[in-house]
């Protein structure tokens, strides 16, 4: 692997989106989010990212070496804190019971870490000096999005995926140009893996997904408009 990433990283980033996909797809589609075979698949692969990053000394890369240091200049991510809660809008109600509810919980957790990895870390990076700054985001802000389309192999509704798709580009934008500027990837996998554990524990609702939809479409215009008129060499200093 280590090879192929220094041949071409944008290439190195695709594999690993389709290995996650053709692992983590077919088992959620057969046996759901609480299955041990979903976590232990996701655990897999996020284990490897994770080994891959360490040993070759690429966590300041990935912005995986602490916190920013002035978050006020973000607005200490409040927006992307407010945005997390949105599954918990219409209230609690657990997915599954007992040890099921942990590890399809255990999952989620794991899916937001390996996402934000893969395509904020291996496929953002790996474009940015290649492409430039605004087509590595929109790149990997649509990618995001769009890879959610996958979800219909896994059963899901038409129109509840459109939903999603959507849904999933704004918060694409908002995590990669939260990345790009702040320089460090752990808001963006807290706040990830928030939102994808608290649907396991929403009540969920069509009106509320769509208020949620809304809501966070407008966010993510206003909060990336704000973090994209940002001095460069400010952001880089305080992170």
């Amino acid at each position: 692997m280590k090879k192929l990433y220094d041949r071409n990283e944008v290439t190195f980033a695709v594999i690993w989106i389709v290995i996650y996909c053709v692992l983590s797809v077919p088992i959620r589609g057969k046996y759901g989010d609480e299955s041990p075979l979903m976590l232990i698949a996701l655990a897999a692969v996020a284990i490897a990212a994770t080994i891959f990053i360490r040993r070759y000394g690429l966590e300041e890369k990935y912005g995986l070496t602490g916190w920013p240091k002035d978050s006020k200049i973000y607005w200490f991510f409040i927006p992307m804190w407010i945005l997390s809660t949105g599954n918990l809008w219409n209230g609690f109600k657990l997915s599954y019971s007992g040890i099921y509810q942990i590890m399809a919980v255990m999952s989620m957790l794991l899916i937001g870490y390996i996402e934000e990895i893969i395509f904020r870390g291996f496929l953002f990076k790996g474009m940015l000096k290649r492409d430039g700054v605004r087509a590595s985001i929109i790149v990997s802000a649509v990618t995001f999005g769009i890879g959610h389309i996958v979800n219909l192999l896994a059963g899901q509704a038409n129109l509840q995926t459109v939903i999603q798709v959507i849904f999933a580009i704004s918060w694409g934008f908002i995590f990669t140009m939260s990345f790009y500027k702040s320089g460090s990837l752990i808001p963006g996998i807290i706040v990830h893996s928030l939102v994808d554990a608290f649907s396991k524990f929403g009540n969920l609702n069509y009106t509320v997904e769509i208020v949620y939809m809304i809501v966070t479409i407008v966010t993510a215009i206003i909060y990336c408009t704000y973090l994209a008129k940002l001095p460069e060499k400010a952001c880089r200093q305080s992170g």
